[in-house]
């Protein structure tokens, strides 16, 4: 209870000043940035009249205010509006230090969802696709010595379920497992000053035997070809190693390699971290410079278990949907996610399963940080078309490359239950979710893959996540008590629907219980409850009711062949109540009680 109580006292006085204002990705900060949350102009445009009537201009004066970066549907914003607009319109006004003259100013945004029309100035300076993923324009051009503004159109269908759009309802009001949407800009909006030719991305490599190797890509073609790329890794403010490489290769492409001698290795236990500046250089000038960190560990499954560093971890992780009372998908505070992690590792779990979002990067950061395993997901769509495969292999490619550095970060899984692929006996929706292995590897061959969490896998998948709400231990035990870790071609049970798709037999990968539980419980005192309140199977009366009921689940689960569970879930979400903490974050029960189930479940 102290612990909420604190965190509810920083939550109330972080929110009196401006909201969000740390830096938004710790992994690629600029040392001249300046946030641009606050409060806006703002409209709803429902007859859609916007872009006839040209309200890019920065003489239409609008009628609302919001607080960004939170969405006009939540109480932070000051809205707090769940009716459909599905196109609305942001302004403000900023200034560009003068120090940052020589330099290139990149306006970047965390996620707008799902589609973004920027102007500046009145003048038109990019778009976006893609609601979870970030973007950055840059708007040097578009600039005046004083007094500019920054307009955005965002516009997102809420009917449209070719879109992808995970837990958000496509109906009115939230029902069973789906929440009340979030529309335009709901994570923050910054600026920073880059150099001439910047670095636009890079990626980090770690071996455990100290081997860093860093390759970034510059924004540009450079004139240049001498360029250099150069590194500086610290740990505790100490430099630990440097590297240096001269000359772009096809004229955007540099990369080097630090050697960390006896390196701290990132763990759960021991999350190790290394800060990194990456510079681009000319000569003795630093053209740009990016501050980041990163963390030196190895991911592989070996013997049917997941390993880190070659050590079996057993996967314990929440469901975590990322919603909150009071900001629906946006973190309401920094404090606040540092509260999540906190408590769900004092329960004894490792990690979480991101359900159905793209996370916000200071989540991952305190991941990192903090020593929590997560597992990298995306929201979906429910239907399949040309269209929705484009949208989403461009956003999953977003997110992962977004991601791409993050230790915490262990696997990556991008559909949900078929979602979005809802007739796998289509050979077209069966390639695209073979697809979707390829495409990740390509990007990414250093971390586990799930190609459809829950059921009908292919056989390309590194993890064999079912799904299974069985309410007791028998049931379970009854389910899977026959089933043989690592037994290629073996018929799973039965559970509603096929853990295969018909054909194609069982591949023989670890075996991932990745939803189960699901036991709903009302703490006394628990405010605003909805009528329709529920739980996967049923709502017991009693906290001793429902950890008994627990305490059998558990007891099967350390008894049968899952190399890691995911419980359902970190908190209640307005009617649904499977949380181990109220939707306010109150936990329901004894902490030590659920981490000595936890304790259970270990190699």
């Amino acid at each position: 209870m102290r612990s909420f109580l604190l965190f509810l006292f920083l939550a109330l006085a972080a929110a009196a000043q401006t909201p969000r204002a740390e830096h938004p990705n710790p992994q690629f900060m600029r040392p001249q940035w300046a946030t641009l949350n606050g409060q806006w102009e703002f409209d709803f445009d429902d007859a859609d009249a916007g872009l006839k009537e040209n309200w890019a201009d920065p003489s239409r004066k609008f009628t609302k205010k919001i607080v960004v970066p939170y969405a006009f549907e939540t109480k932070l914003s000051g809205i707090a509006d769940t009716s459909f607009h599905p196109v609305v319109w942001y302004r403000r006004a900023f200034t560009v230090p003068a120090d940052w003259k020589a330099k290139r100013t990149l306006l970047c945004f965390g996620a707008v969802d799902y589609h973004a029309t920027v102007w500046v100035n009145g003048r038109y300076a990019g778009e976006h696709e893609g609601g979870g993923t970030p973007f950055k324009i840059d708007v040097t051009p578009l600039l005046r010595a004083t007094g500019n503004t920054v307009t955005v159109r965002a516009f997102d269908p809420p009917t449209d379920r070719a879109v992808p759009r995970g837990k958000q309802y496509w109906e009115p009001k939230s029902r069973s497992i789906f929440y009340t949407r979030t529309t335009g800009i709901w994570q923050p909006v910054w600026i920073e000053a880059a150099g001439e030719n910047y670095l636009d991305f890079f990626r980090v490599d770690t071996k455990i035997d100290g081997t860093v190797k860093v390759e970034a890509r510059l924004s540009a073609v450079a004139a240049n070809k001498d360029l250099t790329l150069a590194l500086t890794a610290k740990n505790e403010g100490k430099v630990v190693a440097t590297a240096t490489a001269t000359g772009v290769v096809e004229g955007k492409y540099l990369d080097a390699a630090l050697a960390i001698r006896n390196p701290r290795l990132w763990s759960v236990d021991r999350p190790a971290l290394y800060d990194l500046t990456v510079e681009i250089r000319n000569g003795d000038t630093v053209v740009d410079r990016v501050e980041s960190y990163f963390g030196v560990r190895e991911i592989s499954i070996e013997n049917g278990r997941v390993c880190i560093n070659h050590r079996p971890v057993y996967l314990k992780f929440l469901l975590d949907q990322g919603y909150w009372p009071e900001s629906l998908l946006t973190p309401p505070t920094d404090e606040a996610i540092q509260y999540d992690i906190r408590l769900s590792k004092e329960m004894g779990f490792n990690g979480a399963r991101k359900h159905q979002k793209i996370e916000d990067p200071r989540f991952h950061y305190w991941a990192d940080k903090m020593g929590f395993l997560v597992s990298g997901e995306i929201a979906n769509a429910y239907l399949y078309d040309e269209q929705y495969a484009m949208r989403f292999n461009k956003e999953w490619t977003e997110a992962v490359l977004r991601d791409i550095n993050h230790p915490s970060v262990i696997m990556w899984n991008a559909i949900n239950e078929s979602w979005g692929v809802p007739n796998l006996r289509d050979t077209r929706q069966q390639a695209h979710l073979r697809s979707l292995y390829h495409l990740t590897k390509s990007l990414d061959p250093t971390r586990l893959f799930i190609d459809n969490e829950g059921w009908e896998h292919t056989e390309t998948t590194d993890l064999y996540a079912v799904h299974d709400y069985a309410p007791s231990y028998e049931t379970l035990k009854n389910r899977w008590g026959k089933v043989e870790a690592g037994k290629p071609g073996q018929t799973l049970p039965y559970n509603g629907r096929p853990y295969a798709i018909p054909g194609i037999p069982f591949n023989g990968t670890p075996l991932y219980l990745s939803e189960w539980g699901g036991i709903a419980f009302i703490l006394p005192g628990t405010a605003n409850v909805p009528e329709a309140a529920w739980g996967y199977s049923g709502v017991e009366k009693t906290a001793e009711a429902a950890l008994a009921r627990l305490e059998g689940q558990y007891k099967a689960i350390a008894e049968l062949p899952f190399i890691g569970m995911c419980y359902t879930q970190t908190t209640d979400v307005e009617q649904e109540i499977n949380g181990m903490m109220t939707y306010d974050r109150k936990p329901k029960f004894d902490v030590k009680k659920i981490k000595a189930l936890n304790d259970m479940l270990r190699f």
